[in-house]
């Protein structure tokens, strides 16, 4: 019997990747989604014509009891968040309750159907094994370079804090109740299917938008600041095979290598063949109130046990995203909000 896992955030770029390699390793998959009428859901399905959907809100502790008691999953991959760090100033109570409190909604889900007390042994069979999406951004001002599971937390947004909260939660219910309860801390990742407000889309549309002619100029905000940028389809293959261990542990995702948002632009404009010093504009409105200057992985623990290695390079990434984006606004596709893709 195939095994099945339950995705939230399955509209999202992380959960369409996710799908698709649990598809190809022969999962059923389930995603949760607020309604049916949801466009994204549509757009979803397009895109992956075998995922079951089924109804549930992370604001919604009974709508998620009742999907785990439907699906009745093997695996709980909770990638649904409020996940654009400037809008979480905007709407910080609503990032706190979908980013953090329904990290804590998911978790009683599953241990209410999985009739968990406290004390019990982590990795027992038929037990639901929980993967929680944690972010680079919870190490905010860090204290250290490069971040491993060790470091520190100090959190520079709304968003940041959340995550931490959720973080915590994890490990507090897998030691508490014994549930194979896992973070994985994942660094920058990026994809064609990125929402055009983050800044690495936000990068390759409006170079591609210059290069056909339909923009003259890119504003961007803090080009110094420097990340630790991948691909989201290699990242979500390090998701599996965290749940895939013989003990629940949390791990720190990335590449180990930094670039900044001035090289981020060089490589996109490159790609598209243009000098980008002809075209981008410095724009101060666009700062972060409390700026995070620079995250970089180590991520030597997850190459040790997990087996796990990035394959796709910065530059790739870039090239891929640039050429992606020209195909896109040269079908006549003039994508403005997070639901962009397929």
């Amino acid at each position: 019997m195939a095994r099945r896992a339950l995705i939230t955030g399955i509209t999202g770029q992380d959960g369409s990747y996710l799908a698709e390699h649990l598809l190809g390793q022969g999962y059923e998959v389930w995603g949760l989604a607020r309604g049916q009428a949801n466009p994204r859901v549509s757009r979803t399905r397009k895109l992956l014509s075998d995922v079951r959907i089924v109804r549930g809100d992370l604001l919604d502790q009974g709508s998620l009891i009742s999907a785990v008691e439907r699906v009745q999953p093997d695996e709980v991959y909770n990638l649904g968040a409020i996940s654009f760090v400037p809008m979480s100033w905007e709407q910080a109570e609503l990032t706190a309750e979908v980013t953090g409190m329904g990290v804590l909604r998911m978790l009683e889900a599953i241990r209410v159907c999985s009739g968990v007390s406290r004390g019990g042994a982590s990795g027992s069979p038929g037990q639901i094994r929980f993967y929680q999406a944690s972010s680079s951004e919870m190490f905010g001002q860090v204290s250290e370079t490069p971040q491993n599971e060790r470091t520190a937390f100090h959190p520079r947004s709304p968003y940041g804090v959340a995550k931490a909260y959720g973080h915590f939660l994890t490990q507090n219910y897998r030691e508490s109740y014994g549930m194979f309860a896992v973070s994985g801390i994942l660094f920058n990742h990026e994809s064609p299917r990125r929402g055009p407000e983050f800044v690495t889309r936000k990068v390759t549309l409006g170079v591609a938008r210059i290069k056909l002619g339909l923009a003259g100029e890119l504003r961007l905000g803090n080009l110094e600041a420097r990340r630790d940028w991948g691909f989201a389809g290699d990242y979500v293959e390090a998701m599996h095979l965290m749940l895939q261990a013989g003990t629940p542990e949390d791990y720190v995702i990335g590449t180990g290598r930094m670039k900044s948002v001035r090289e981020l632009v060089e490589a996109a404009f490159a790609a598209a063949g243009l000098d980008w010093e002809q075209y981008v504009v410095t724009d101060q409105t666009l700062h972060r109130p409390a700026e995070v200057d620079l995250l970089c992985a180590d991520p030597k623990k997850a190459r040790a046990q997990l087996g796990w290695e990035p394959k796709v390079s910065f530059d790739e990434l870039v090239a891929m995203m640039v050429e992606s984006d020209l195909r896109l606004l040269s079908d006549g596709d003039h994508p403005d909000h997070d639901s962009s893709w397929p």
